[in-house]
């Protein structure tokens, strides 16, 4: 199997990159972000304190996450329910950041994801797949680019689909995140000691997919 690890911080087009080069190649995309992004719209759900250890521990058996892929797109169900946008909200992802540091969330998800990797041919996308998940990926990149060149990017995003957004606020939030990512005890937010690190700050999305693609290439 060829596997794929790409981490890096948030905003930094770690899904768009990897979902790009996924297609390139012929073979499957996971976006595990996705997976935690479940659990963290679950504890929303449940009234639960996203930071509260405990709390969020207890909910787990009450949890059932698979993936669905169809056509290559991924589905996220969650105890049987699609819940592939309402993930992608801002409380969501901050939940998703917070239930993410709790060691028993990783470790409920850990399986799933490596199961995957094994029986497929595919590119995963998180914060900690070539460090912890796939520490064997065959190529490991570490993208990454400034906080004002992300959030200068979101704000575009949102732009497109007739949001205004506060630049200043989501640099503020991308900074959080990264604190919040990079210092957990748990799986802390770093490049592998042989990933390659991508600094996008300064390149096109083609530059970016077209080097992790050349990279693939002298593998296949």
């Amino acid at each position: 199997m060829l596997n794929v690890a790409i981490d890096g911080p948030a905003g930094a087009g770690k899904s768009t990159v990897a979902r790009e080069v996924a297609a390139r190649h012929g073979i499957l995309y996971l976006d595990t972000g996705a997976l935690y992004r479940a659990i963290g719209l679950f504890a929303l759900e449940k009234g639960a304190d996203t930071r509260d250890e405990a709390a969020i521990e207890a909910l787990l058996p009450e949890i059932e996450v698979s993936l669905r892929f169809e056509e290559g797109e991924q589905h996220v169900l969650l105890c049987g329910r699609d819940v592939s946008d309402e993930i992608r909200t801002p409380d969501v992802s901050m939940a998703a950041s917070d239930v993410s540091a709790i060691p028993a969330v990783r470790e409920f998800l850990l399986a799933l994801q490596r199961d995957i990797a094994s029986e497929n041919d595919c590119v995963m996308d998180g914060r900690d797949i070539g460090t912890v998940i796939l520490p064997d990926a065959d190529i490991k990149i570490f993208l990454t680019a400034s906080a004002e060149e992300r959030a200068r990017r979101r704000v575009a995003q949102l732009a497109e689909k007739g949001i205004e957004a506060d630049y200043s606020a989501i640099v503020e939030d991308i900074k959080r995140r990264d604190e919040n990512d990079s210092t957990r005890e748990i799986s802390p937010l770093k490049p592998a000691p042989d990933a390659v690190v991508v600094d996008s700050t300064d390149m096109t999305f083609e530059q970016v997919v077209s080097y992790i693609s050349g990279m693939i290439g002298e593998l296949v």
